[in-house]
């Protein structure tokens, strides 16, 4: 069964659609990142276009947030003063993000821009997570070399100190600030929740329990990720309704089986997975840029006409 999709001008299966919605619902559930990091690429395999994907998928990676922090709030999992402030952050970045991803359309740059962007952060944080998590199992297996997760270094020196009971911490209010504009960018360029960032920042950077980590994520992202949809549907116009309805009821259905299996497994395995994931769709990006240079060479010449 196909259905034509208006603004990205071409017609898809809508089973593999919905398949990919709830596939990247349940990574949201049991990872606690938007899922963007891979179904935006994703559909850029499928044929649609690189703005397009990234506009859309900032729709879906909303309703999967929100299916996710419902079931993660009923465990007591989320930390909403950390993701309060995490948020404020989020919407100035996003804001700035949309702005900067018109400015690159316009000079016909935005989707080279999209996909060597996911190359280098989906490269970097895929294999330092990965590192990290191998060394989290080995620590694991042996209790006379474990370490403290997290250590302390001159950020935490820094003023503005705010107590997030939830999270056991007491440091300066402008780290997560810091790290919610960033993640706020990103979502805007990239059509990704910031999850695969957000994460690790939050365990390492922050300090938070990897328990409370996931949903406090996901709060975080259902409002970053609403602003960069509507600003992008409003000054980009690059958001499929059609496409969007179709992934929306996917990811809530993933969501909900995915907080499901991410309970029973433990974090550094959930962070191992999750690196490996990242690693697999960076290596997919590189391996298609190299494939068909044409390609490359097109979308480089694109703002000089």
């Amino acid at each position: 069964m196909f259905l034509y999709l208006p603004i990205a001008e071409l017609s898809v299966n809508v089973f593999v659609i919905l398949g990919l919605g709830i596939g990247v619902g349940m990574l949201s559930g049991i990872f606690g990142v938007g899922g963007g990091f891979l179904m935006t690429p994703l559909l850029i395999f499928l044929g649609i276009p690189p703005a397009v994907a990234v506009g859309t998928e900032a729709n879906q990676i909303v309703a999967s947030s929100v299916s996710g922090v419902m079931a993660h709030w009923r465990r007591g999992n989320v930390d909403f003063k950390m993701g309060s402030v995490l948020l404020v952050g989020g919407v100035v970045g996003s804001t700035f993000g949309v702005w900067l991803f018109r400015l690159l359309k316009d000079l016909g740059q935005i989707d080279l821009v999209i996909m060597l962007s996911y190359v280098v952060f989906l490269g970097i944080i895929g294999f330092l997570m990965l590192v990290e998590s191998i060394r989290a199992m080995q620590q694991a297996r042996s209790p006379s070399r474990r370490r403290k997760l997290h250590q302390h270094n001159f950020l935490h020196g820094l003023p503005f100190k705010m107590r997030f009971r939830r999270s056991k911490l007491y440091i300066s209010v402008l780290l997560p600030l810091l790290i919610g504009v960033f993640v706020g960018i990103l979502s805007a360029i990239m059509g990704v929740g910031g999850g695969f960032v957000m994460v690790p920042a939050m365990i390492y950077l922050l300090g938070m329990p990897t328990a409370v980590v996931v949903g406090t994520s996901l709060f975080q992202i259902i409002f970053v990720t609403a602003n960069a949809t509507f600003l992008q549907a409003t000054f980009n116009q690059t958001v499929d309704v059609v496409l969007a309805i179709l992934l929306l009821i996917g990811a809530v259905i993933g969501a909900q089986l995915g907080t499901r299996v991410g309970s029973k497994l433990r974090g550094e395995q959930l962070r191992g997975l999750l690196a490996l994931m990242v690693l697999a769709v960076c290596g997919k990006i590189v391996f298609d840029l190299l494939v068909t240079p044409e390609d490359l060479y097109i979308l480089a010449l694109g703002g000089g006409h």
